[in-house]
């Protein structure tokens, strides 16, 4: 069983980790980032209240980050991909909020499919030269039926 609580400070490792197994995992996308910046940037994510985890057995299995309408971040644990712990934090997320926004890369499908799946719908795409990835990627948004 999982269950989202507010992330502390000292889930920055287990959040940063998550951030890191995909880089390492993802042949499109570029290492830019040490383990320990990955931790340090999720401390940082997490100092400002953005994070909220999906723990199972005290272990962090996947995040979010948002602050207000923007979604900065949401991650899952690559063992744990595929087991609706992503839809159970966005639904989440989505239950609190009016309307969301998000980029993410247009190399990442599994990701687009995700959030189109969800009722996301793209309202921009660069070429991701402005990006520190250099990868093209995809702005979507989200809006409360009325």
């Amino acid at each position: 069983m999982i269950y989202l609580r507010p992330a502390r400070s000292t889930d920055a490792g287990g959040v940063g980790a998550i951030f890191s197994e995909f880089a390492e995992t993802t042949d499109w996308m570029p290492q830019l980032h040490t383990g320990a910046e990955d931790i340090a940037h999720a401390g940082a994510l997490i100092e400002r209240g953005w994070v909220t985890v999906a723990v199972r057995e005290r272990a962090i299995i996947g995040f979010i980050a948002c602050d207000g309408a923007e979604i900065h971040a949401l991650y899952v644990a690559r063992r744990e991909r595929g087991h609706g712990i992503g839809t159970d934090v966005l639904v989440e997320v989505c239950a609190q909020a009016q309307k969301l926004n998000l980029w993410t890369f247009q190399a990442n499908v599994r990701a687009v499919r995700f959030y189109e799946r969800h009722g996301f719908a793209e309202v921009a795409r660069t070429d991701g030269a402005t990006t520190d990835e250099k990868l093209p990627d995809v702005q979507y948004e989200w809006q409360r039926e009325v």
